[in-house]
């Protein structure tokens, strides 16, 4: 048994679900967002709570049956509670900024590196700190971590964009080795 899949979702108080058409639509004060789902699995609404099941034991279906309990539950959260990503920029004359709705980063390249914006997101800059947030979690750790490789933490001084709070763990370089 699916320990994720047999929990059931709470909906909150302001969001509308609707489910047809192997599709579940979750409607609340942030926006819309629609999670598929496949065969053998149902979603069934009893009041203010959701039940996800499926109709058979196959491999498949027992490992779809978790995530898409998740999905729908990112998705009801998701619609009152935007999700959050924090980014950091470190390193010495390393900067972010806005340009209108889009970020500009200076990370130690011969020119500046501008990361247009993307529906469904929204940037705050506080220094160097850059947030990232969105009612789709998915979306929003895929941008967070677009926004990471621009500059990908340096192993030996550790300069790049991280997240907020990610440990890197340094290495020694040449003169740690042959001493």
């Amino acid at each position: 048994m699916s320990k994720i899949g047999t929990k059931s979702v709470e909906v909150e108080d302001g969001v509308q679900v609707s489910v047809a058409n192997g599709l579940v639509s979750v409607q609340g004060p942030k926006g819309n967002l629609t999670v598929a789902i496949p065969l053998h699995i149902s979603v069934k609404q009893d009041g203010s709570t959701l039940m996800i099941e499926r109709s058979h034991e196959s491999k498949k279906v027992r490992s779809l049956h978790g995530l898409i309990r998740s999905l729908v539950s990112n998705a009801v959260i998701g619609v009152t509670k935007p999700w959050e990503k924090h980014l950091e920029v470190v390193g010495t004359g390393y900067r972010v900024k806005m340009k209108g709705r889009d970020l500009v980063f200076e990370v130690g390249y011969s020119h500046p590196v501008e990361f247009a914006e993307v529906e469904g997101v929204t940037y705050t800059v506080d220094g160097s700190k850059v947030t990232v947030s969105g009612i789709d979690k998915q979306l929003v750790g895929e941008v967070a971590h677009k926004i990471k490789i621009i500059r990908k933490p340096d192993p030996y001084k550790g300069k790049g964009v991280r997240y907020e709070g990610e440990v890197i763990h340094l290495k020694p370089g040449k003169k740690a080795k042959t001493a």
